[in-house]
């Protein structure tokens, strides 16, 4: 567990918990961290392609630029060798970046294996200071920020790194799923309404109860709210264009509510008159 000094206590630092947390997590083949097959990457080079923000529903096609091909990408926090290659081997250029190096190794190994154009990046979702400005068409980021401690950064430097006109493909974890009791979810798959939102791993469970519920190797988790979420893409600059919703994919809540949200946003052409 990574941990740094602060003036009244050792606190735990989410960014190096996380990025160890994912590293184990690809060692034991967390099913978002298995590469895709070469069956996957030559259907994708024949045009037959899908990807996911949410669950195991593809995303709708004409959410992306048609045609894909010469469409600049960030994959943002999207490493484990899936998402990126398939758009890599449908035409588009493209940029993996995420936080745990061994996520990368998975995106590395595929384009290695398949012939792939695909650079990978690794560092914080909250600084893309590696990218210029207006960098990319598409940033395509799946569930991922429930492990990011705060939202805000993320949609400032995604609209920074966008082209005008450009983007931003969303993946989030509905906040209600939170509020249940974890141990009674994952065990019994009972709905105990526990905790107030927003939630936070660090602060809402202390440490022996977090690892004996989720264990050493799970990575901290936020709940964020809708206005971090879907408030904060428009304080970025950001136009909402599409919307959707799907079940947890195995989670006791999928039978009374969405576990995920998806969201389409642009960033407007000119700048928006008010």
């Amino acid at each position: 567990m990574t941990i740094v000094d602060g003036p009244d206590r050792r606190e735990i630092d989410p960014v190096a918990h996380n990025r160890a947390a994912w590293d184990r997590q690809v060692a034991l083949g967390n099913e978002w961290t298995r590469p895709v097959t070469p069956e996957v990457v030559a259907r994708a080079r024949a045009g037959d392609w899908s990807v996911v923000l949410i669950g195991y529903e593809p995303v709708p096609r004409d959410w992306f630029p048609d045609p894909l091909a010469g469409v600049d990408v960030l994959c943002l926090a999207s490493g484990g060798g899936q998402q990126g290659p398939v758009l890599a081997a449908a035409g588009a250029h493209v940029t993996v970046f995420d936080n745990s190096p061994a996520q990368l190794r998975q995106d590395e190994l595929v384009a290695a294996r398949e012939g792939l154009a695909l650079r990978t990046v690794q560092g914080d979702m909250r600084d893309l200071s590696a990218f210029a400005d207006a960098s990319f068409d598409v940033v395509f980021n799946p569930v991922s920020n429930l492990f990011c401690p705060d939202l805000a950064p993320v949609w400032t430097e995604c609209f920074r790194v966008l082209r005008p006109g450009g983007r931003l493909l969303v993946g989030f974890v509905n906040p209600d799923v939170f509020i249940f009791d974890a141990e009674a979810l994952d065990t019994r798959g009972e709905l105990v309404v526990r905790h107030s939102l927003p939630y936070a791993d660090l602060t809402d469970l202390d440490e022996q109860e977090r690892l004996r519920v989720f264990g050493p190797d799970h990575p901290l988790a936020y709940s964020h709210t809708m206005t971090g979420q879907i408030g904060g893409q428009l304080a970025a600059g950001f136009v909402l264009t599409g919307f959707a919703e799907a079940p947890h994919h195995n989670d006791a809540t999928a039978r009374f509510l969405p576990g995920y949200f998806a969201t389409r946003a642009i960033k407007p052409a000119s700048p928006a008159s008010t």
